[in-house]
C-alpha cells in the first residue's frame, strides 16, 4: 500500500494550490479517503473526507467555502483544491485512509503560505 502526495510549494496568502495524492496497493475505488495536515509544533488535524464513491465530501470548520476534496477513482488519485489561502494553512498536508483497523499515510507535502 501506497500514498503520495505532491503538489505542496510556497505560495502568497490569498493565493491557491491543488494537491495530489496518487493512491497504489489497494482497491482505491472502495475506500472513503481524506486528508489531515499537521502544522509546526501542532497535532495532525483532519482537514476533508471524501466517500469511496466521491458522492460525500465533509470538510472541517476552518476549510469550509475554501478547501475541496475530489477523486479520480479511475486514476486511483484523490486532490485537495485549496484556495484563499493563509498564513495559518501552513503545514505539511497528508492523504490518509482507514482498512481493517488500521490508518496508513502518505509521506506528506510541505505547503507555506508566505508573503
Amino acid at each position: 500500500i501506497q500514498l503520495v502526495e505532491s503538489g505542496g510549494g510556497l505560495v502568497q496568502p490569498g493565493g491557491s494550490l491543488r494537491l495530489s495524492c496518487a493512491a497504489s496497493g489497494f482497491t482505491f475505488s472502495t475506500y472513503g479517503m481524506s486528508w489531515y495536515r499537521q502544522a509546526p509544533g501542532l497535532e495532525r488535524e483532519w482537514v476533508a473526507t471524501i466517500t469511496s464513491d466521491g458522492g460525500g465530501t465533509n470538510y472541517a470548520d476552518r476549510m469550509k467555502g475554501r478547501f475541496t476534496i475530489s477523486r479520480d477513482n479511475a486514476k486511483n488519485k484523490v486532490y485537495l483544491q485549496m484556495n484563499s489561502l493563509k498564513p495559518d494553512d501552513t503545514a505539511v498536508y497528508y492523504c490518509t485512509f482507514r482498512a481493517r483497523g488500521l490508518r496508513y499515510w502518505g509521506q506528506g507535502t510541505q505547503v507555506t503560505v508566505s508573503s
